[in-house]
């Protein structure tokens, strides 16, 4: 690979806007009184420590591979998807529904809840496009109230009459048939009880998302109005069409990921006190892989082992949410690296010429 392609390409700014992240986190606990050495070595140690740890982090991955397909899917078409929040929890809940309410054969069980949990994620994004498209509402406005609606329907949800667990501010568990765990012998070997089969969805997933905006015509057509819409229309593409098209596959991905992550490891949905966050944590693996859909694989499975990771800082005293302090920092310096990437291209060019 030549210079002039490691400068224009996404992943050494990726590379370094994961540096100072880290060293920004250290900075914090720094003035904090806490050792970033200590703090550090002890992440380290809960993501890589064990084999079982390893696993771990990729199932928290596996629901931020999914929303960080959707957001990435809309970036490519032009769309801000914000609302990936929203349309992660009525996937888990179409899933969760599904998953108590019917019995069937897992064959059968399962593959419903995927569908039942991606057609709810796309009618639900393709909503705000209906919006947008016929009354002209701006999406990041429309995105942030359905964000809303879905939390309070969920709650709603969880309240009803035999869906509500007894003495609990939770949904019963699904049927073991709508679960997608591996086998039990599987999961005492790896010491992973939600070791699942979401990892190969979520591959699956990316791979498809990637051929549809590289490799076919709805993905020319898409890419055309992302980069602008007036062009494409004169070009003879239906921009609205496209518009609706790439909201309910971004709203799909993002309703695929709530339902592999109550299939896979949830097995309920609580009573929600505030967001979860998954869909707003897509953006930022999203950002992190560059849009990228084979790049959202490796962000999130990075951003799930932060997580996971992240849940044992307490015992030395340092406070998890250094870990937000740290994505949050890298995503500031990806953001920024678009404006050196231009200044350096730049300079190239007038090399060159």
């Amino acid at each position: 690979m030549t210079k002039k392609k490691i400068l224009q390409g996404n992943a050494l700014y990726t590379v370094i806007a994961i540096v100072f992240g880290f060293l920004a986190g250290a900075v914090v606990l720094t003035v904090a009184g806490i050792s970033p050495i200590a703090t550090y070595k002890k992440l380290t140690d809960s993501i890589f420590g064990q084999p079982k740890y390893m696993i771990w982090s990729v199932v928290y991955g596996i629901p931020l591979i999914f929303t960080g397909l959707s957001v990435a899917f809309s970036f490519r078409t032009g769309v801000f998807n914000i609302g990936a929040e929203g349309q992660f929890v009525v996937g888990s809940l179409a899933a969760t529904v599904i998953g108590i309410t019917v019995d069937l054969p897992p064959i059968l069980h399962v593959p419903l809840c995927l569908l039942a949990a991606a057609a709810a994620g796309a009618i639900w994004s393709a909503f705000v496009g209906l919006l947008k498209v016929k009354r002209g509402i701006n999406e990041v406005l429309s995105f942030i109230m359905m964000n809303w609606i879905a939390f309070y329907l969920s709650n709603y949800v969880v309240n009803l009459k035999g869906i509500k667990a007894e003495g609990k501010e939770a949904t019963v568990d699904i049927l073991e048939s709508a679960e997608i765990l591996l086998p039990l012998s599987v999961r005492q070997m790896t010491g992973c009880k939600s070791v699942n089969y979401g990892i190969i969805l979520a591959i699956i997933a990316a791979i498809v998302i990637w051929y549809i905006i590289n490799k076919t015509t709805l993905g020319y057509e898409l890419r055309s109005v992302g980069f602008n819409r007036h062009a494409a229309s004169y070009g003879g593409i239906n921009a609205d069409r496209a518009i609706m098209k790439a909201m309910a596959i971004s709203g799909a991905m993002a309703g695929l990921g709530g339902a592999c992550h109550i299939m896979g490891n949830a097995s309920r949905i609580a009573q929600f006190a505030g967001q979860e966050g998954y869909g707003f944590q897509g953006i930022t693996v999203a950002l992190i892989a560059g849009s990228n859909p084979i790049g959202c694989i490796f962000s999130g499975i990075f951003y799930g082992a932060m997580k996971y990771g992240g849940l044992k800082l307490s015992t030395i005293g340092a406070p998890k949410e250094v870990l937000d302090i740290i994505m949050g920092t890298i995503v500031i310096f990806i953001a920024v690296s678009h404006i050196f990437r231009h200044l350096l291209n730049r300079k190239l060019k007038n090399r060159e010429e």
